[in-house]
């Protein structure tokens, strides 16, 4: 077990995956370690918990409650409730079931070397998508392929899926470094589809930060309704029928309500989930549509 006073000198820490430690197994092992517990346990109780009570309650004390051992047992297996947070985190993201890499003709066949970015997803309900396959290649260290578009439209959802599922890990997404198996995984995957849209190297990172940090952001608020509704007892229609029944009798909001109604109208067929989703389907095609325009710019 590690005490603080092990720690004393040693820089700080910056993630459990940079630690040289040796895993620890189940069983009682030498020096009284706790019997029927081991690390993937461990994370599995601390998902479960952080979808059920979400990240605010959660407690090395609540976790050991729910796995029925001592706190300090738990403790045996990771340093610090942050260490278990990011073990959580990329249990989460082991969730998506990224595409195999597959060589193209042209491409780079090395991992790109740079930093990975921070995007931080079982897929929900199939959008409606574009079947137009978009122009051919452009300028860029790779040719284009039209299988590029809807693997960046699965991956997108994939994540926005997550988001939803798990609304805790989108703050935990922005607080640790995410460098877990899992997650470069999915951000490999990420960056190996953006490198055959035929964009210029140059590009590539700010098509990656278009399109994940717009899926981050819609599929963070998303999840926080969901759970907002969840917490209400009602069904996310009548929340939202009640909150703008709410906003239209406030004086102080009237005018934008009455600004915003031909947004609504528009918007009006379908359920809160369908019209979400069919929102979510155009504002990424507007980007896929973007890459492309770029690709055509030689950009």
């Amino acid at each position: 077990m590690v005490r603080a006073a092990e720690r004393a000198g040693r820089p700080p820490r910056t993630s459990v995956w940079l630690e040289d430690r040796a895993p620890r197994g189940g069983g009682r092992g030498g020096g009284g370690q706790p019997s029927g517990l081991d690390r993937d346990r461990i994370t599995a109780a601390t998902v479960r918990l952080l979808d059920a009570e979400g990240l605010t309650k959660f407690s090395m004390r609540r976790l050991a409650a729910e796995l029925n051992v001592t706190a300090m047992s738990v403790y045996w297996y990771v340093d610090t409730k942050d260490d278990l947070l990011e073990l959580a985190l990329d249990a989460a993201f082991g969730e998506i079931r990224p595409p195999d890499p597959e060589p193209h003709p042209g491409s780079d066949p090395e991992p790109h070397q740079g930093p990975v970015p921070k995007t931080g997803p079982e897929p929900g309900p199939e959008p409606r998508r574009s079947a137009d396959p978009g122009p051919g290649p452009g300028p860029g260290p790779a040719p284009a392929s039209a299988d590029w578009r809807e693997e960046l439209r699965a991956l997108a959802r994939a994540y926005r899926a997550l988001l939803v599922r798990h609304p805790w890990l989108s703050s935990l997404a922005g607080t640790f470094l995410n460098i877990g198996p899992h997650a470069v995984a999915f951000q490999l995957a990420v960056q190996r589809v953006v490198r055959r849209t035929g964009l210029r190297t140059a590009g590539q990172a700010g098509a990656l930060s278009a399109v994940f940090q717009f899926v981050y952001g819609f599929g963070t608020i998303e999840g926080h309704f969901v759970r907002r509704c969840a917490a209400a007892g009602m069904s996310q229609d009548d929340y939202h029928r009640r909150a703008m029944s709410a906003v239209t009798r406030e004086p102080g909001l009237r005018e934008a309500v009455r600004d915003s109604a031909d947004l609504r109208q528009a918007r009006a067929d379908g359920t809160v989930e369908e019209i979400r989703d069919r929102d979510f389907a155009f504002a990424l095609e507007l980007l896929i549509a973007g890459i492309e325009t770029m690709v055509r710019r030689g950009e």
